[in-house]
């Protein structure tokens, strides 16, 4: 029996996404972005130099075929990325009204979002007052700080000293469609933050709040605070089952790696592993040993997007990428006949382009497993749908299969 591996790399967008135009950052429209490709380019043109030099060097997913889904993204191929390729290659399109998380990975597993989601504005304050009581007063503090748009790692470090003597948490927002809580672990507490994120999604969920996303921190006004690996984040339940339940409800066992559990709220999900994505890769390898056939295994490197993305990080993002390619050996000497792995990705982050959020991008669909193949340009549901085909179990969704 075959089993499936579905790997996100989360933002590594290819550019190219036919309503872009309807997506900002900013008051700049994301046409034009191109996360793969300007990486790639900048590194030819000797603009990603720190920690790494060259051209980008992505031999194992450019064998696969990523070069080649770049071109047929963008009718154009990146800079060092053009090996004919020996695995399945295409690019998918979102039809979700959104460029986040729960959007693009509900999508790949077979659910669009049926709704808009809600957003809170670009002011200050950016939420209700109503919302800043109830958060108060749902973890006993005497008040909330911040209120607006932030950067995660800038907010705690120009308000983390006034949170440590205050007691009150931190409060922000971006473009998605969240509310995000930082908390000092210690002078706060990491289960008190917890605790207010999970008693506080409900009220943001009936909002159309996507998420709720708890962001602990260490540190001290002296030596600098720093963001935690404890990250938790309380999602809106998918609208539908998805390819997890599918998997799940026809006796298989489902596997899941990084932030996977958070998004699809463990439904359908028997056993998830978190880290680092260095972590990560280690927990991915194991369950390549480990997992049953027919089982599926879902997983999430966040790093891409959290660490250098939304941090517009060129040479960063480079060296992630990099060191990423030259795992996946690891995964190949351990893929039995029949497995599938699947690449992709949930959205774009553009690290040449304006601004620190999401670009609206279309998506790699990069495979071994099924020989060479191009599939050209399919929908984001189409994954899970092929991913049903290959297990051979019901697709419930709305996609059809390029397998």
């Amino acid at each position: 029996m075959s089993r499936a591996f579905l790997i996100v790399l989360d933002s590594v967008g290819l550019g190219g996404a036919p309503d872009a135009d309807k997506f900002f950052n900013g008051d700049v429209p994301d046409t034009g972005a191109n996360t793969l490709a300007h990486i790639a380019q900048a590194c030819a043109a000797g603009q990603a130099e720190e920690g790494r030099t060259g051209p980008l060097h992505l031999p194992n997913l450019d064998a696969l075929g990523l070069g080649a889904a770049i071109g047929v993204a963008t009718s154009d191929l990146a800079p060092n990325l053009s090996a004919t390729p020996r695995g399945l290659y295409g690019a998918a399109t979102e039809i979700s009204q959104g460029k986040d998380t729960p959007s693009g990975h509900w999508e790949l597993a077979g659910v669009p979002v049926p709704w808009e989601w809600g957003y809170f504005p670009e002011t200050e304050p950016s939420f209700p007052q109503e919302i800043m009581d109830l958060t108060a007063r749902l973890c006993g503090a005497g008040g909330t700080l911040a209120n607006c748009h932030a950067s995660g790692t800038q907010v705690i470090h120009d308000l983390g000293a006034e949170h440590v003597k205050t007691g009150w948490p931190i409060c922000y927002t971006s473009v998605d469609s969240v509310m995000q809580i930082a908390a000092h672990e210690e002078h706060f507490g990491l289960d008190r933050l917890l605790k207010l994120c999970e008693d506080l999604a409900p009220t943001l969920h009936e909002m159309k709040i996507g998420r709720v996303i708890a962001r602990p921190f260490v540190g001290n006004e002296t030596d600098g605070f720093s963001r935690t690996l404890n990250r938790h984040d309380y999602a809106i339940a998918p609208p539908s089952p998805t390819i997890c339940d599918w998997t799940h409800d026809a006796g298989r066992k489902v596997y899941a790696v990084g932030k996977i559990g958070d998004i699809f709220s463990m439904r359908g999900i028997d056993e998830v592993r978190k880290g680092a994505d260095v972590t990560l890769f280690d927990h991915l390898c194991d369950f390549m040993d480990e997992a049953e056939d027919g089982a599926f295994t879902f997983a999430n490197f966040v790093e891409f997007d959290s660490l250098y993305g939304h941090r517009r990080d060129v040479s960063g993002y480079a060296r992630h990428l990099e060191w990423f390619d030259a795992q996946i050996p690891r995964l190949m000497e351990r893929a039995r006949a029949g497995d599938l792995i699947l690449f992709t990705a949930d959205h774009g982050n553009d690290p040449t382009w304006v601004g620190t959020d999401h670009t609206r991008e279309m998506v790699p669909v990069v495979g071994h497993g099924v020989g060479a193949r191009a599939i050209g340009k399919v929908a984001f549901v189409d994954v899970a749908a092929s991913i049903a085909a290959h297990l051979e179990i019901e697709n419930h969704g709305p996609g059809t299969s390029f397998l």
